[in-house]
């Protein structure tokens, strides 16, 4: 069974000027289960993850400074939300979501968050709406419990995963895979294992072509026996963020061949969904429940 990390959390933790982004986290389940793609069997909610396991990947003074609601002023506007106890433990919930989903992954083949792909926090420091790492945190959970040896995490939002190369940069086991627009945020990039910078107005065929040659060899080379995917819609010629031109269609291709290769070779995946800003909520949620749809079509 597709099972999907959803809490009522996930869309409600902000002020109201900073709401809309937050509004498709509530429309894809709502999505999903009036066209019956999924029930409400799918859906679990999350509980918080622990400080160990937290601590495991981030600093733990930066932790208690989140957890306490002492972050200075300057890097909660590098965050660019302000902090609270319920966005903190929209983070916390997030970062259990992932967990859990490996787990499920492991029995079922892959297993989703519905929020999550918060690529942006590094070990010390959180950025760009990211304030812990949810795949990163995943990871060294399925390290440090003897689940995994060998992890890829494919990074296909539109924005470069800055902050889970800087927490992989030393980490042999972790294979970072980051295809994003060359001219957008962050523009300091960090190394990833490997980074493939798209120049702006990157369409379907260019864009497809590169993964399609890109990512079977990383799988033969790598031999993961876990693989993350952050599977951003920001990649669309409608997103206000992304530069890119990739048409709905074009990303639902994209998603088919990262879970087609998983699927095939039988090793398990955990979906973040990252990011979407089209101005017409419609556009970034028909893209991501795409993701579910063709999960649906392969797994189940």
């Amino acid at each position: 069974m597709l099972k999907i990390a959803f809490d009522p959390i996930y869309a409600h933790p902000l002020p109201e000027g900073h709401r809309f982004p937050m509004l498709k986290y509530e429309l894809i389940p709502e999505q999903l289960l009036h066209e019956g793609t999924i029930t409400q069997e799918n859906l679990f909610s999350p509980a918080t993850c622990s400080e160990e396991v937290i601590t495991a990947t981030h600093d733990v003074y930066y932790w208690h400074q989140l957890r306490d609601l002492t972050l200075p002023a300057k890097e909660i506007r590098r965050i660019g939300f302000p902090l609270s106890a319920q966005l903190i433990e929209r983070e916390i919930r997030i970062a259990q979501g992932t967990i859990d989903g490996c787990h499920y992954a492991i029995g079922n083949g892959i297993a989703f968050n519905i929020a999550g792909g918060t690529h942006h926090a590094g070990s010390n420091w959180g950025e760009g709406f990211c304030l812990l790492n949810d795949q990163a945190i995943a990871a060294n959970y399925l390290f440090n419990n003897n689940i995994a040896q060998s992890v890829l995490i494919v990074d296909l939002d539109v924005h470069q995963g800055n902050g889970t190369a800087q927490i992989f940069e030393n980490e042999p086991r972790v294979f970072t895979f980051s295809m994003h627009g060359a001219n957008n945020f962050p523009y300091r990039k960090e190394r990833s294992s490997l980074d493939i910078d798209l120049p702006d107005s990157t369409g379907d065929e260019e864009y497809l072509n590169i993964l399609r040659q890109t990512l079977p060899t990383l799988f033969e080379k790598q031999k993961p026996d876990f693989v993350f995917y952050l599977s951003g819609v920001d990649i669309l010629a409608t997103d206000k963020l992304g530069k890119l031109s990739l048409t709905k269609e074009g990303c639902k291709q994209r998603d088919r061949m990262v879970l087609e290769l998983c699927a095939s070779k039988g090793i398990p995946l955990q979906v973040s969904m990252g990011g979407g800003y089209s101005k017409d909520i419609k556009d970034i949620v028909e893209a991501h429940c795409n993701t579910y749809r063709i999960a649906n079509d392969i797994y189940f």
